[in-house]
């Protein structure tokens, strides 16, 4: 078993002006997956927040943080500058694997800053803010990040391909 912590990063949300349905979403498909869903958390677009959450996370030992918010072109959109602030690796191939499936449903997927990267024993993962966004990127990447994690935590070598 897997675990995971769910970081929502809304303005609207951390006021409760607008529910936060892109979170529930997201712990509803790694629980699906086998992780355990140990905390989920609203902030607002503000740096200092997601990076004191991302760092508790961290400290706490989840196997994955699963951000959604903050990774468009808004100013206000400051979720990949966190996620760089307190990844020590940078993990390109899942975002950019994310960005290619999602063109298959709209052409702004390409405008997409998500990023992905890893601090210690844990996998920081940026995802759009739309729950039906959230869903079709998670559900894309989660099984190779499986797999990552296990390598990550000296379960399994890497892989090779035939």
């Amino acid at each position: 078993m897997f675990t995971a912590a769910v970081l929502t990063v809304s303005d609207s949300a951390f006021k409760k002006s607008r529910e936060d349905l892109s979170g529930p979403t997201v712990k509803r498909i790694l629980e699906e997956n086998g992780f355990e869903v140990k905390d989920i958390t609203v902030v607002p677009d503000e740096t200092d927040f997601i990076v004191t959450a991302l760092e508790r996370f961290c400290a706490d030992g989840v196997n994955l943080i699963a951000t959604t918010g903050g990774t468009g072109f808004s100013p206000r959109d400051v979720t990949p500058e966190a996620t760089v602030k307190v990844a020590e690796r940078l993990v390109p191939g899942v975002a950019e694997a994310m960005r290619a499936n999602s063109m298959r449903y709209t052409d702004k997927a390409m405008l997409s800053r998500a990023v992905c990267g890893i601090k210690k024993s844990t996998v920081i993962l940026n995802l759009p803010g739309s729950p039906k966004a959230c869903e079709e990127n998670l559900n894309f990447v989660i099984n190779p990040l499986k797999h990552g994690i296990e390598v990550l935590l000296g379960r399994v070598g890497e892989c090779a391909r035939k």
